[in-house]
């Protein structure tokens, strides 16, 4: 007979070898703490730490305005939403969640989801569906959501080379002139922390006859006068066509979201079986939600702090040597190159420094690319800071890592 176990363990045994085997640390969270924890260490002791690469970018998740929120709708509306929004109905902090959103990226409707990979699954697959013969025309580091919802609609597909507009407008100037085209792109890229061309992408789109379709999921809260991500920053709300975003990163809970013209809303809404088939996300998470959304469309101080931390941290590790990678974003990746050693940095900020930072391995970068990415938050105090260059400092020497030129 098969050996099945054996065949589990042996997929197991390769990623160890292969030096990517992940480990995830027990931690809790203390609200009013971020982005302090507690780890729970293997043999059940305890140690503090400092978590450096949490995606809740500004903490909204301990924000007391969306705990609050979402204390107060457990108590008002109980804690599951009871099904699909097909059978159950709708959670009125749904409804009023959507509309914000909407408006918020200066659209007509918005649809929810249970996260952002679902969004991005769901709605590249349907729209496939909707768009006979359509060719959608993608970003080499487009997320695997992305990806997924591409392959799984089995139309035909190029992929464009990062960020590389010229060879985007050779592959749409190749494709028939009467086809439905789509462009799929991401504004902040979250592994190297480059931005989009969003101004030339449409450009393009406008020329060749194509939609376009933008994952914000990293720039959402965090760019443009409210928040509403890059192409409010860039003035270009009105001529993307379909916004993709998550509720799990800057807004500090779970979910994910589309922002469209209501005719796009409601086709996705009526043929994509990620959203028919799938409870629906509880009404405490909807109404944290939209607390976060409200306060941070009012507070652009928080944004303007993160971007501060982020660059000083850049700053620091420039100057110390440690091989920060280019980003004009709030990314912040240090390149080691080797996923055995970023493996084993990672494991001793941890154990030695109580700093909490995942390494970065493949097949989330290419072979070769391994990184540790830091993500400041405007919570994360210059002491802390500190103490996280100084500890970098050493474990580069004692690793034998290589550096960078330090800066003048």
């Amino acid at each position: 007979m098969f050996d099945y176990k054996a065949a589990f363990q042996n997929a197991i045994d390769q990623v160890k070898t292969e030096g990517r085997y992940r480990v995830f640390a027990d931690l809790k969270r203390v609200r009013g703490r971020f982005p302090r924890a507690v780890r729970r260490r293997p043999d059940g002791s305890e140690q503090d730490v400092v978590i450096w690469c949490s995606n809740d970018y500004l903490g909204m998740g301990q924000h007391p305005v969306v705990v609050e929120a979402m204390q107060a709708e457990v108590e008002q509306a109980g804690a599951g939403a009871g099904g699909t929004r097909n059978i159950s109905g709708t959670t009125r902090s749904a409804v009023d969640l959507e509309a914000e959103l909407a408006a918020w990226h200066q659209k007509e409707a918005s649809l929810l989801f249970t996260s952002g990979y679902v969004a991005n699954e769901a709605t590249l697959t349907t729209l496939q569906r909707i768009l006979p013969g359509l060719i959608i025309f993608s970003d080499s580091l487009n997320h695997a959501s992305m990806i997924a919802g591409i392959r799984n609609g089995g139309c035909e597909r190029h992929v464009f080379l990062h960020n590389d507009l010229a060879h985007l407008e050779s592959l749409l100037a190749a494709a028939p002139a009467d086809a439905p085209k789509l462009i799929a792109f991401e504004s902040v890229y979250s592994m190297d922390g480059d931005i989009a061309d969003l101004k030339g992408t449409i450009a393009l789109a406008r020329k060749f006859g194509a939609m376009t379709y933008l994952d914000e999921v990293h720039a959402v809260g965090l760019y443009g006068a409210t928040g509403a991500g890059v192409a409010e920053r860039d003035g270009v709300l009105a001529d993307i066509d379909i916004i993709e975003c998550t509720l799990g990163k800057a807004i500090g809970v779970m979910g994910g979201y589309i922002a469209a013209d209501a005719v796009i809303v409601d086709a996705v809404r009526s043929w994509a079986s990620g959203f028919i088939f799938t409870t629906s996300l509880p009404p405490a998470l909807t109404a944290g939600a939209l607390a976060s959304v409200r306060h941070l469309k009012a507070h652009p101080e928080l944004r303007d702090a993160h971007q501060e931390r982020a660059e000083t941290l850049k700053r620091r590790f420039a100057e110390a040597g440690i091989p920060v990678m280019p980003s004009e974003s709030h990314i912040v990746p240090v390149f080691v190159g080797d996923p055995v050693h970023t493996k084993m940095i990672s494991d001793m900020l941890l154990e030695d420094h109580g700093i909490y930072v995942q390494p970065i391995n493949y097949p989330t970068v290419p072979k070769g690319t391994e990184r540790l990415r830091f993500t400041p938050s405007p919570d994360h105090d210059d002491g802390m800071m500190d103490a996280l260059v100084e500890a970098m400092d050493r474990l580069w020497t004692h690793c034998n890592v290589a550096r960078m030129p330090a800066a003048a």
